[in-house]
């Protein structure tokens, strides 16, 4: 799909998407529990989709699968590599959950598409099957490193194979003391973290510091604790995990997303008068920074009538530390470019190793349309100026880099195409009809 922008008026009021992070480790939760959960505002994008499909394999069911496969069928299209129908959004889903141990073996392969959450926060999961296990995905998915899986399952003698197509897990993993790196991703504590509080014993889970997007792991804890199960920090790096416990079902609404609002907030910034709803103010996400990092380049936002407003203002460059927010780092960039002055991103290494490498398809893509950006492997700077049209524009597969280059172009007034546009769909398939509601005029054409 190309996307054919063009220099719109941009203002209004819409609602945050659902945060894709708590719905995955809702939907994990809810089918895990002895009962029936409704997990309320779903957004039907292909990762949550993944997540979906791979725990009615475990055996959870979803007692209103007949509904219509997605509100505008924005992502039907992508519901024939599950199999199954994809959840209403923004709507609710009632999940019927497996109660727990023990599982039945799974048939067939989890196809977890390209969601690097669905792969971490499962494979844990489905190794108490006892049974072999094979998952699978598309695109770089399975590039991405899944190294510290790979040391915990040799460590107890269980399998683990990796290669190009797909991860084979053979043996259940134990209840007892792991040690895991607090570098290189929270998913693989988060993964940890839904599987421990089954077995029967208890156990502990040591982060290795630095300890980095530890509010991933917060998240994971507030969702575990309203389905019922208990998990801790004794200190900073250490989380201990009492064995023998149930999920209990509940009714469950996903939060607003501040790492899809932040799209919102950065257009607001420049081009004033975007009123962003659904966005806690006690939100434990990481994503929420953004308010900080806006502020300290000079936006003007105030907290009314339920809603964030983003007024235009005259925005400068600042030094952002991204270990705590690397989601932000493609809009972050577009910020940069629309500051005075020098914008320096640190600790932002973990980007290559996403969808596509972010900080090289950013360098690309805004280069085309006149910004000043060069890299080190782990620092982005990026100097603020003027920015032109461009109609050559690629997404790289990526949704960031999508929606990121579509802020960049409503924010400068000027027009724009972008090749792969479909690749929002992944996170956010309404995206480019959000940017409609705000008067933004686009184009969706077949490539």
């Amino acid at each position: 799909m190309r996307a054919i922008l063009y220099p719109s008026e941009i203002s209004g009021r819409v609602a945050a998407p659902p945060s894709k992070s708590m719905a995955h480790r809702a939907l994990i939760c809810a089918a895990l529990a002895k009962g029936e959960s409704r997990v309320l505002n779903l957004s039907a994008s292909q990762d949550i989709t993944a997540t979906l499909a791979a725990m009615r394999l475990l055996g959870a069911s979803a007692a209103d699968m007949d509904a219509p496969e997605c509100r505008r069928g924005a992502a039907a299209a992508y519901a024939h590599w599950s199999g199954e129908r994809t959840v209403s959004g923004p709507g609710s889903l009632i999940l019927k959950g497996t109660g727990g141990l023990p599982f039945a073996p799974v048939s067939g392969p989890v196809d977890c598409c390209e969601s690097g959450s669905t792969l971490r926060f499962l494979i844990p999961l489905f190794s108490l099957t006892g049974a072999p296990v094979r998952f699978t995905g598309r695109g770089r998915l399975m590039e991405r490193p899944q190294g510290v899986y790979a040391r915990m399952f040799a460590e107890r003698g269980l399998g683990f194979a990796q290669d190009a197509d797909g991860i084979t897990v053979r043996g259940a993993l134990s209840a007892g003391e792991y040690t895991l790196a607090g570098n290189i991703s929270s998913q693989f504590i988060s993964g940890l973290l839904f599987a421990l509080p089954l077995l029967s014993g208890a156990s502990v889970i040591r982060i290795t510091p630095p300890f980095e997007s530890r509010s991933y792991v917060d998240l994971t804890l507030r969702a575990l604790a309203d389905f019922g199960v208990r998990a801790a920090f004794p200190d900073e790096n250490t989380i201990a995990v009492p064995g023998g416990q149930t999920y209990r079902p509940c009714a469950y609404t996903v939060e607003g997303d501040y790492s899809q609002a932040a799209f919102l907030a950065v257009l607001g910034a420049a081009r004033g008068g975007v009123a962003v709803t659904g966005l806690r103010e006690d939100s434990l996400q990481g994503d929420r920074a953004i308010l900080d990092i806006l502020a300290r380049c000079g936006a003007r936002i105030i907290r009314t009538d339920g809603a964030a407003l983003f007024e235009k203002s005259a925005l400068r460059g600042t030094e952002i530390d991204l270990a705590d927010c690397p989601d932000l780092g493609p809009v972050l960039m577009v910020l940069g470019a629309l500051c005075k002055g020098e914008t320096v991103i640190r600790n932002a290494a973990r980007l290559r190793m996403k969808e596509s490498d972010r900080i090289a398809a950013m360098e690309q893509e805004l280069r085309k349309m006149g910004a000043e950006l060069f890299s080190t492997q782990d620092t982005v700077t990026v100097r603020g100026g003027a920015l032109h049209g461009a109609d050559g524009l690629y997404g790289h597969n990526d949704h960031r880099v999508v929606m990121a280059l579509a802020v960049a172009a409503y924010a400068a007034g000027v027009p724009a195409a972008i090749g792969g546009a479909e690749a929002v769909n992944k996170s956010w398939p309404d995206f480019f009809e959000t940017v409609r509601a705000l008067g933004g005029k686009v184009e969706l054409t077949d490539e």
